[in-house]
């Protein structure tokens, strides 16, 4: 794909994801597994072994009930149990939530250059934010991000496949091929908006959760890839 500056200039629909592309995310869960291992303390498996599992419940429980906090607090207790082979007491249910109170408590800590691209960009297109997870979760931190006024609109929805995007296109009635999403996840950001006929910016971020990576065609056109989100003023 060639860019030029009519590229840069025309007005077009830019979409952005939320967590781990506006702001840190999967990093303070990874910090919360840290924890959660240490006090495992197992005496035969390492943390491989272990994160293999916890992955896998993950998996099973993203699919059943959804993203956010509170699934990820469910997942940490089902490892523990399955790898002390009883349910959890009460007091070491108290000490997984405790565990993870900084994913409450914590404060909103943009990426770099983050505020100062959409007030530009927010200048000359049309944003729109789409974000996936618990809904009163994901909207305290949109709240807490002070970032919204940049977005015309802005949606948290259960999960982000093709049929969301198609969804997308038609409540606002734009044009997919004429429109972007932005964002680092290749599942759940850059391969179904493809499949929906918009184009894409992928902005890797080294603390992507695993669950959320798959590999990309790296012959495909429709898709941008940059190092940074200041990056995308040089293209919009």
């Amino acid at each position: 794909m060639t860019w030029d500056g009519n590229d840069r200039r025309r007005a077009q629909v830019l979409v952005f994801d939320a967590d781990d592309t506006l702001w840190e995310n999967n990093l303070v869960f990874e910090r919360v597994i840290d924890d959660f291992f240490a006090w495992l303390d197992h005496p035969t498996l390492d943390r491989v072994e272990i994160r293999a599992i916890l992955d896998d419940i993950e998996r099973a429980n993203t699919v059943a009930h959804g993203y956010g906090s509170k699934v990820f607090l469910r997942s940490l207790a089902e490892c523990m149990e399955r790898l002390r082979e009883r349910p959890a007491t009460d007091a070491e249910q108290r000490q997984i939530e405790e565990l993870a109170v900084a994913l409450v408590e914590r404060r909103i800590e943009l990426m770099p250059g983050v505020a100062d691209a959409l007030d530009e960009l927010a200048g000359r297109h049309d944003l729109l934010l789409l974000t996936k997870g618990d809904r009163e979760e994901q909207q305290r931190k949109l709240d807490g991000s002070g970032l919204l006024h940049h977005f015309r609109a802005a949606h948290i929805v259960r999960e982000k496949d093709v049929d969301t995007y198609r969804w997308l296109v038609g409540e606002h009635g734009f044009d997919p091929s004429d429109a972007w999403m932005i964002g680092n996840s290749p599942r759940s950001d850059i391969l179904p908006a493809r499949a929906a006929g918009m184009q894409a910016v992928f902005i890797p971020n080294e603390n992507t959760w695993m669950l959320e990576d798959e590999e990309l065609d790296p012959t495909d056109t429709g898709v941008l890839r940059l190092a940074a989100f200041p990056d995308l003023l040089r293209h919009f």
